[in-house]
């Protein structure tokens, strides 16, 4: 059940169902508009789309706003489909959930090429005979603040973005695989954990997350010794900083300067218009990390937006692939491990795999031979090896 959110302002979201003028449409579907409804479609230009692709579309649909609970705003996604005839029943879907792009409209996926990395990877699950349904999260691209890493926000704009899909695409089937990385890996955590009660009549068999994040307060502490012993640039702090940038979007009271040292305060103005790659290299160059960074009271300061990082149950009922790198400094193992271990006592039927030597990004499609195994079972209603303390492969 969703968990309560204390200190969030929340009202501007409410004013804009829409990013532009309705068709005759859109106005008749807003007189029965509910979650996932479709709004508008245009064809996704080329250089947008995946190699070998067939149809490719940018959507617009209505979603629940995530922030308050109630109500609804317009989001958008990309639907990419196989060349070719659908199979029988239509094409399967990966319900693609993607990791850190920014704060900033400019930055959302479907108005940018495929980074190389995520082009291979989903290349791969097309080749697979899936089709691709990618959300850019509620507030990226589209009227109001993009509250980072909001579990209930992710969850509801991947569900209604698939609801939608499958309503104004015929060769789409509801047999949904959600995938994410990083970002996007507890995005597809939290669908797969919101899914059973706001949207049940989605035919989920299973969740592939790499590079997924799970914070406690507890692995914070082991996080901020860790860069306190380190020094140097520490990439997380990229991720605070949008942390703060969406928390400042939500709520009237928080104040950055109570958060971030002088030091760090021109990367956090800076990050309400960066993507990730720029912004990365700012902290990198300004050498920021937690010790130089926040302030002793910072876990206080970014408490309503840690609250909403959380999960509203460890307990999935369909199997989770877990894929992490054992070199990975942009979520580090201890975070990505610990949310294996709360799923795995949860009950969760979890198959986790630890990368050797690689990073973040080298994790993704390292992982593809082991997802594919994974994927190919839980389509097919067939039992999947559990593991819960992996080593180093």
């Amino acid at each position: 059940m969703p968990f309560h959110r204390s200190g969030l302002a929340i009202a501007g979201l409410l004013a804009g169902l829409c990013c532009s003028a309705p068709t005759t449409s859109a106005h008749a579907a807003a007189t029965k508009a509910r979650p996932g409804t479709l709004s508008a479609s245009a064809p996704l230009p080329p250089a947008f789309s995946l190699p070998d692709a067939g149809q490719s579309a940018r959507i617009t649909y209505l979603s629940t706003n995530g922030v308050t609970d109630r109500g609804l705003v317009p989001v958008t996604a990309e639907v990419i489909l196989p060349a070719g005839k659908p199979p029988a029943g239509g094409w399967p879907v990966v319900a693609w959930a993607h990791g850190t792009v920014g704060v900033a409209d400019h930055c959302a996926p479907s108005g940018n090429p495929w980074t190389e990395r995520n082009r291979r990877y989903l290349s791969e699950w097309m080749k697979r005979g899936f089709a691709v349904v990618g959300t850019d999260y509620q507030g990226l691209g589209t009227p109001g603040a993009h509250a980072y890493l909001d579990t209930r926000v992710e969850a509801y704009s991947l569900l209604d973005g698939v609801r939608a899909a499958l309503a104004g695409f015929p060769e789409l089937q509801n047999r949904i695989m959600i995938v994410g990385q990083s970002q996007g890996g507890g995005a597809a955590f939290a669908a797969a954990a919101f899914a059973p009660g706001y949207a049940p009549e989605l035919n989920i068999r299973g969740t592939v997350a790499t590079g997924a994040p799970y914070v406690t307060p507890e692995l914070l502490q082991q996080m901020t010794a860790r860069d306190q012993a380190q020094g140097g640039y520490n990439p997380v702090m990229v991720y605070v900083l949008y942390l703060a940038q969406g928390l400042a979007g939500h709520d009237s009271a928080f104040r950055p300067e109570d958060t971030f040292t002088p030091k760090a305060m021109p990367a956090y103005q800076a990050a309400a218009g960066l993507c990730v790659h720029e912004l990365t290299e700012k902290v990198r160059q300004d050498g920021l990390n937690f010790s130089n960074s926040l302030k002793p009271d910072f876990l206080r300061t970014l408490a309503p937006a840690l609250v909403a990082m959380k999960y509203p149950t460890m307990k999935l009922p369909q199997p989770l692939f877990m894929g992490t790198g054992e070199l990975d400094r942009d979520v580090p193992p201890s975070l990505q491990l610990g949310l294996v271990k709360a799923a795995c006592a949860a009950g969760t039927v979890v198959q986790a795999h630890v990368y050797k030597g690689l990073n973040h990004d080298q994790t993704v499609n390292a992982s593809l031979p082991d997802s594919a195994a994974f994927t190919a079972a839980v389509m097919a209603g067939q039992p999947v090896a559990p593991q819960c303390d992996p080593a180093p492969q």
